[in-house]
């Protein structure tokens, strides 16, 4: 058996789409419609592993002057397999890509594994692998997670914060203004707290919600017909993810994120079964913003731990040890 690795070109856009919706643990993001809206920041390194003539995997990837990253423009990352895939199979994948890597003088992989909620199908492959290997595990983040198809417990404040909106005459707007929600909330308040942009702009965000108009959503809490919060979801079949969350800090904030996120747990937990706040985490995982934590644990989140792993790629052959 041939395991060989081919860059990723234009010309294999269909090919790639094709094997990313069949993969066992792939999502949308990975799709090359959704991957290269941000084409302009990111230098392209995707791969794309076959043995003998058959697809096998595809690593969605970036170049930087440090090493190839799994994706840096992505929540999550990692070798996307097809359905079925042996563990042999799995580690001569991954072997034949740090091969690769390695004769173009690329020293450092890194992968931002995707969680294990996301995935249709057990995948820990990565993680024994990176154990045989001796890589370096170089961040930890936090994401809080409902699982919705089992019990959990719900504050009492947030269900006392839920009346107290309800009789302020607060109301949830569905499919709702992404661009005044952007401009008027999210931008302003990224701003003011960490002297950032959104990640997306919102010429981005609208162009990948046209693309994926079943997969991103925005939902805006209305006061007297005036956005004062808002959130952005990405939803995959398993997960809603809150990509984005703000609130106007000019209004009287009390309850109003309470009010909108109890309506969205409630509206998917009959067919999904994970709703992902996402991380809470600052300075590269080293640190938890506590209130934020709090925020999230009070709807009865609880902690699933995603890892950033570095892999030497003159490793490799240690990979030749496993099987016996």
């Amino acid at each position: 058996m041939i395991f060989k690795v081919v860059p990723y070109q234009s010309s294999y856009h269909s090919l790639w789409n094709e094997f990313v919706a069949k993969a066992k643990n792939a999502t949308f993001l990975f799709d090359r419609d959704f991957m290269e809206y941000h084409n302009d920041r990111f230098d392209d390194f995707s791969l794309m592993v076959y043995k003998d003539e058959m697809l096998i995997a595809v690593l969605p990837a970036n170049k930087n002057e440090v090493g190839v990253y799994s994706h840096q423009g992505l929540t999550y990352g990692g070798i996307v397999v097809k359905n079925g895939i042996r563990m042999p199979d799995f580690t001569a994948a991954f072997r034949a890509i740090l091969v690769y890597l390695n004769s173009q003088g690329i020293q450092e992989l890194m992968i931002k594994e995707i969680p294990s909620f996301y995935t249709e199908q057990f995948s820990d492959e990565m993680k024994y692998l990176a154990f045989i290997m001796k890589a370096e595990v170089i961040r930890k983040d936090v994401c809080s997670v409902i699982r919705l198809d089992r019990p959990f417990t719900v504050s009492k404040s947030v269900k006392r914060d839920i009346n107290n909106a309800q009789r302020r005459g607060l109301e949830i707007e569905r499919e709702g203004d992404m661009e005044v929600f952007w401009k008027n909330i999210l931008e302003s308040n990224l701003m003011r707290k960490f002297g950032k942009k959104p990640v997306h702009s919102i010429d981005e965000i609208q162009l990948l919600k046209k693309r994926f108009p079943n997969n991103i959503f925005q939902f805006n809490v209305l006061e007297d017909q005036k956005v004062i919060a808002g959130t952005t979801l990405f939803v995959t079949n398993r997960v809603v993810h809150a990509q984005y969350i703000s609130i106007d800090h000019e209004v009287e904030t009390t309850g109003v994120l309470d009010f909108l996120y109890s309506a969205l747990i409630e509206e998917y937990s009959n067919d999904k079964l994970y709703f992902d706040f996402g991380i809470s985490n600052e300075k590269e995982g080293r640190n938890i913003n506590q209130g934020l934590l709090f925020w999230k644990e009070k709807f009865g989140a609880q902690i699933v731990v995603q890892e950033f792993i570095k892999f030497d790629c003159n490793n490799y052959h240690l990979l030749d040890t496993i099987f016996i």
